[in-house]
């Protein structure tokens, strides 16, 4: 079923319709070293292969899970005779190449540099994160994207023909046979083979959803748990959460949940959640995501996940507020940046009679003797350090109350600073 022309390929018409990028390459006649990235099963590899055949190059594949230097080295080698024998180009194919390390992908850098090789390299991974710079900067990077619900229904038709002949396929199973593949074109060939191994053995007179569901065995959908989709899908999940979108959060819990997430990870995740965008603004949003990962501990899966699902709910509909963790993040970038100041003598301990004597803890107010409770005019920073205001709460939640007392407590420290003028 692997397409042999341009022509049969399904999909990518951003990278492959007229006038776009891919279509010119193979239209020059002049290859380019290239990265496809993409998810598992639209066509990496596929349009690789054209290329040796658009180009009338030597195709070399390898697979950067199993080869190493030695294999590379072999692979310029064999460029280096068919470049001697006939002048043919050789493309280099290094499928799941983010898994060569910096040593590999330099490697054979200086033959791309050279002309020797038109490297293209297959990832599922961000290139950015895993290919060193200066392979990418010789490479144009393309993203290929999942095959949508109509490209899968035509590669559907196609397989359909040709492993199913003469069976009819309902739509209730068209629709289940493209949704199991989840815009993966190798997996909808590998579960409508398995259809046809099944049909052969029964001879039904039609496929229908429910044979559908009792020829293929319970799968998960395609999720990476260490890889872009993972990360992706956390992202839509938080995302979804801080911009109140309470279905949109429960669709990405859930859809992560499917995927094969780890329920303990997600619940970690959620805690986050409520003290990055949420704090002081709902102290019970925390709360309740604490109590909803010690639910699903003591219940496990799946009925703990209720929980998580609760919480989340109630984090994208609580008052959302950053303004505790963009104090956090002012106050550890001017620590981090900033001398080792050192404790007043009014703040620092003094549990000795030595210490009294050095005068730790001399002219102290203990804040419970004031009005109100509160020194008013009091510096708790060390000498000499400028005037910060890094927490500065929002109008939303309970940080309106704790702003209006924080502005209470400021007004007292100016009108005392004023009188002692």
């Amino acid at each position: 079923m692997r397409p042999r022309t341009l022509a049969e390929v399904i999909g990518q018409a951003h990278l492959l319709g007229p006038g776009k990028p891919l279509a010119i390459a193979f239209q020059s006649g002049q290859p380019h070293s290239m990265i496809l990235w993409g998810p598992p099963g639209v066509g990496k590899t596929t349009l690789a292969r054209l290329m040796a055949d658009a180009f009338a190059a030597d195709f070399i594949a390898l697979s950067a899970v199993f080869a190493g230097v030695r294999d590379i080295r072999e692979a310029v080698a064999r460029a280096e005779l068919s470049r001697a024998r006939s002048g043919r180009r050789t493309i280099l194919f290094v499928d799941e190449v983010h898994r060569f390390n910096k040593a590999q992908q330099d490697a054979f850098l200086p033959y791309v540099e050279g002309g020797l090789l038109t490297f293209v390299g297959a990832t599922t991974e961000n290139p950015s994160f895993e290919l060193n710079s200066a392979l990418l900067s010789r490479a144009a990077v393309y993203v290929l994207q999942p095959l949508s619900a109509a490209d899968m229904g035509e590669l559907l038709e196609r397989a359909c023909r040709h492993a199913l002949p003469g069976i009819s396929v309902s739509d209730e199973a068209r629709a289940r046979l493209v949704g199991f593949a989840d815009g993966d074109a190798r997996r909808l060939l590998n579960v409508i083979e398995q259809i046809a191994t099944a049909s052969s053995a029964v001879q039904p007179q039609g496929i229908d959803g429910a044979f559908v569901e009792q020829a293929l065995a319970q799968s998960l959908r395609r999720f990476d748990k260490g890889g872009d989709a993972f990360f992706d899908q956390i992202s839509a999940l938080h995302k979804a959460v801080r911009g109140s979108s309470p279905d949109a959060a429960l669709y990405w819990l859930c859809r992560m949940l499917d995927g094969g997430a780890d329920p303990r990870y997600l619940a970690r995740r959620i805690v986050r959640m409520a003290w990055e965008d949420i704090g002081l603004a709902d102290p019970r949003a925390a709360r309740i995501a604490l109590d909803a990962a010690e639910s699903f501990e003591r219940l496990g899966s799946p009925e703990g996940e209720l929980a998580l699902a609760q919480a989340v709910l109630y984090l994208a509909m609580a008052a959302k507020s950053n303004a505790g963790y963009l104090a956090y993040n002012a106050a550890r970038g001017f620590i981090g940046d900033d001398a080792s100041r050192p404790v007043p003598r009014h703040l620092r301990n003094a549990p000795t009679r030595l210490m009294k004597t050095l005068g730790h803890g001399k002219d102290y107010r203990y804040a419970h003797d004031e009005p109100e409770a509160y020194a008013a005019g009091e510096s708790y920073f060390p000498e000499g350090m400028p005037a910060v205001e890094w927490y500065r709460p929002v109008a939303r939640g309970l940080e309106i109350r704790i702003g209006e007392k924080l502005a209470h407590l400021r007004e007292l420290d100016r009108q005392a600073r004023k009188d002692k003028d």
